[in-house]
């Protein structure tokens, strides 16, 4: 027999075979964290469209969004084309988002920290 085929069988050999074996998975997902944390955390995105009770856009109508963990509230005035966006908005956060224009406010909406996706569109509607 081969010293090779004799160490594998021996109980030393299954040992080394083990710690290598760890080692070698040990280092792969040492390396797939160190990759995700280059990347950086997830950011969020919310953006829409403030339009009227017959769905025309709101040109400068004020959209809020209220981040219900600091209370802290960011605004926003809506374009030509009624369109707001908020960028950067943390992944374990809950937040809610509203439009006012000339004294009138549209439906609050939620947006959820345990809901996964990264990207939403909400369109706010500003009745009369």
């Amino acid at each position: 027999m081969k010293r090779t085929d004799l160490l594998l069988r021996s109980f030393t050999g299954r040992v080394i075979l083990a710690s290598c074996s760890l080692m070698t998975v040990f280092g792969a997902v040492q390396s797939i964290s160190a990759v995700a944390e280059q990347r950086g955390p997830v950011q969020r995105v919310v953006q829409g469209k403030v339009v009227d009770a017959e769905g025309t856009a709101v040109k400068g109508a004020v959209v809020y969004l209220k981040d219900d963990h600091s209370l802290a509230v960011k605004s926003y005035f809506s374009d030509d084309a009624g369109g707001y966006r908020f960028g950067q908005l943390v992944q374990n956060t809950d937040y809610e988002i509203w439009a006012e224009s000339n004294g009138k406010k549209s439906g609050v909406k939620t947006i959820s920290s345990f809901d996964n996706k990264n990207q939403f569109y909400i369109d706010l509607k500003i009745s009369k």
